[in-house]
């Protein structure tokens, strides 16, 4: 395993970290949950992340039952704040002052931790005072609860004004957390030199777009049994956008490309966005040990210029490039 430092910050992350959307608390059991951890953590992986809203809570329970008893400095525990929780009621959800501390405390009992190193706004929340947002985010930092900040899914414009305030507010906004593929390239216009500019590293979700560019899906064939298109608790709608057939068949001629490159397909992904100097860390997630193992096989891989051309113009134009898709609700 490599590292990165996190944004103009001292913080170093893997560059391939571990992280539990759609899976704990929900797609796997805790057993398997728990295989998985130990695989990512064997494997090197120090940086772990999660967020409220992951099977409403469960997923925080079940990361930090996982986690416990190792040594907390040696890890890197990142979280987020603002979908809707719990019960879901008025103040159960977005980035108020008071959804943010009921929030931040109810993580770190779930996680089992005194403070989390990285808390991340999880949208951008156009019903409440940007300076409202930060100011909590910078009380939790002086508590000593949250040690740097990100947030996720954020515009260039929305990432300049926070990390105004954060300046102003002397705490250490380090990151934004987006989608990034090889298929979804929406950041590259405007977040990423933006947040080159403010200091902020990116941390990207969804390096294997859903599990899409490792090949499993065929054109023309029915899902695989037990895959994330087959999956009805969410799984199913968010891959959903990759499975056009255009975009099965270009990914099904990438294989010779990760051949010549000694990568199986999902390798040759995750290399891909940590070419990218803006990417401090790719999450992975999975539900089996042995995709742990698999995916972190890409970590220090370096892909060469014609490699990368001869990527561009397999996939051509079933890259979505349009900088207006990232966007808050």
């Amino acid at each position: 395993m490599e590292f990165r430092r996190l944004g103009r910050s001292g913080l170093n992350v893997s560059e391939i970290s571990y992280g539990n959307w759609l899976t704990h608390g929900s797609q796997v059991e805790e057993d398997q949950a728990h295989a998985c951890i130990k695989a990512a953590l064997d494997a090197g992986i120090t940086t772990f992340d999660t967020a409220d809203v992951y099977a409403n809570t469960a997923a925080e329970s079940v990361l930090g039952r996982g986690l416990k008893g190792l040594r907390r400095e040696s890890l890197e525990i990142f979280t987020k704040v603002y979908w809707p929780t719990g019960p879901k009621g008025p103040n159960d959800k977005g980035l108020s002052r008071k959804h943010i501390m009921e929030s931040a405390n109810a993580s770190l009992t779930r996680l089992g931790t005194d403070y989390v190193d990285l808390y991340q706004a999880h949208r951008f929340d156009r019903t409440v005072p940007l300076e409202e947002t930060m100011l909590a985010f910078a009380d939790l930092v002086r508590q000593g609860k949250v040690l740097y900040v990100g947030v996720s899914e954020w515009t260039a414009e929305q990432i300049s004004r926070g990390a105004a305030l954060a300046r102003e507010l002397k705490i250490p906004f380090v990151s934004n957390q987006p989608q990034y593929n090889m298929l979804w390239r929406v950041i590259e216009d405007q977040v990423i030199p933006a947040s080159e500019r403010e200091g902020l590293s990116q941390i990207v979700w969804s390096p294997i777009a859903q599990g899409v560019l490792t090949g499993k899906y065929k054109p023309g064939q029915d899902y695989p049994a037990g895959s994330r298109a087959t999956d009805e608790k969410g799984g199913a709608n968010m891959v959903a956008r990759f499975l056009d057939e255009n975009v099965l068949k270009r990914v099904a001629e990438l294989e010779p490309l990760a051949k010549q490159a000694d990568l199986s397909l999902a390798q040759l992904a995750v290399a891909w966005v940590l070419q990218n100097p803006n990417v401090a860390s790719a999450i992975i997630g999975a539900s089996r040990p042995e995709q742990v193992h698999e995916n972190v096989k890409a970590a220090g891989k370096k892909l060469d210029a014609d490699l990368l051309s001869a990527i561009d113009e397999v996939l051509g134009d079933v890259v979505e490039r349009d900088p207006s898709l990232t966007k808050s609700p």
